[in-house]
């Protein structure tokens, strides 16, 4: 394979089998990159996909709230190629809860895996990133841009991963590397389908109002990463890109909060997906 990416080595973490993840890293390694896949719950089937087409891949569980596994996983990518040129910080979790119920452990929890987590990662890979050239980018969400009831951890911690990535790239400048970050509004997942068919109609038309072009699908997600990533991009850094909307679009008043209690504790290693029946992806063998 070749393309934007040959040659190069993509670290992603918080892959699953069909989500944001399983999309970046399967369109990275389509352009020519040699992908290490970092999971919680393996991802069997895309690594079997990557097997069938040749990809050039590693495949190690990562949980990026521990400093050892971090760095087991950075040594057995450098063992493996020697270089890493890409990192991408999509592992998260969320558990919608309003501010008045969220225990300090969630809180925390919350904070660790989707802030922490990701500087983590970032710590240990900056002295091995290629210089110059390397990219860190940060996957986001557009509520750390804006505000929705329930999500006062989950907004707090992609807000700091945006702030992170605006102090990061000032770092990076002068070795010619860049940080970069994108902030995906409601993208169409499993989980997020059956937060949806909980809501009113009145909730429902709140959702769609603020997203205006429609609801996003993984791969939307990972065409934005794959072009940041690339040499393309190379005068692009300390940037958020918001992905599906715009600065001034209300975001749902009530939010996904209106479900089950029950519900309301669902952990999110990444946004798992299939299309929406409407849209034109890649279907795999």
């Amino acid at each position: 394979m070749s393309g934007r990416f040959h040659e190069k080595v993509a670290v992603i973490t918080g892959v699953g089998d069909k989500g944001i993840g399983s999309a970046i890293a399967e369109r990275l390694a389509s352009e020519g990159a040699a992908i290490a896949v970092l999971w919680w719950d393996r991802p069997d089937r895309l690594l079997k996909r990557f097997v069938k087409r040749g990809v050039p891949h590693i495949d190690v569980q990562c949980d990026v709230t521990n400093q050892s596994s971090v760095t087991a996983a950075i040594d057995a990518c450098m063992s493996e190629y020697g270089q890493i040129d890409v990192l991408v910080n999509n592992a998260g979790v969320d558990a919608p809860q309003f501010a008045a119920d969220t225990s300090d452990d969630e809180w925390n929890r919350q904070i660790d895996v989707n802030l922490t987590g990701a500087m983590r990662m970032t710590r240990s890979v900056l002295p091995l990133l290629s210089e110059p050239g390397g990219v860190i980018v940060n996957i986001a969400s557009a509520l750390g841009l804006a505000g929705c009831a329930g999500y006062s951890a989950y907004s707090a911690s992609k807000a700091g991963l945006i702030g992170m990535t605006k102090s990061l790239a000032m770092e990076l400048a002068p070795r010619r590397q860049r940080a970069v970050c994108v902030a995906p509004a409601l993208v169409h997942t499993p989980m997020m389908h059956r937060h949806l068919d909980t809501l009113t109609h009145e909730m429902i038309g709140q959702v769609h109002a603020a997203h205006p072009i429609g609801m996003g699908t993984v791969h939307d997600v990972a065409n934005a990463v794959a072009f940041l990533s690339s040499d393309e991009a190379m005068w692009i850094s300390g940037t958020t890109l918001p992905l599906g909307w715009i600065e001034g679009f209300a975001l749902p008043a009530e939010g996904l909060m209106q479900r089950p209690a029950a519900a309301q504790t669902e952990v999110m290693p990444e946004q798992v997906t299939p299309a929406p029946k409407n849209a034109t992806v890649p279907v795999d063998a």
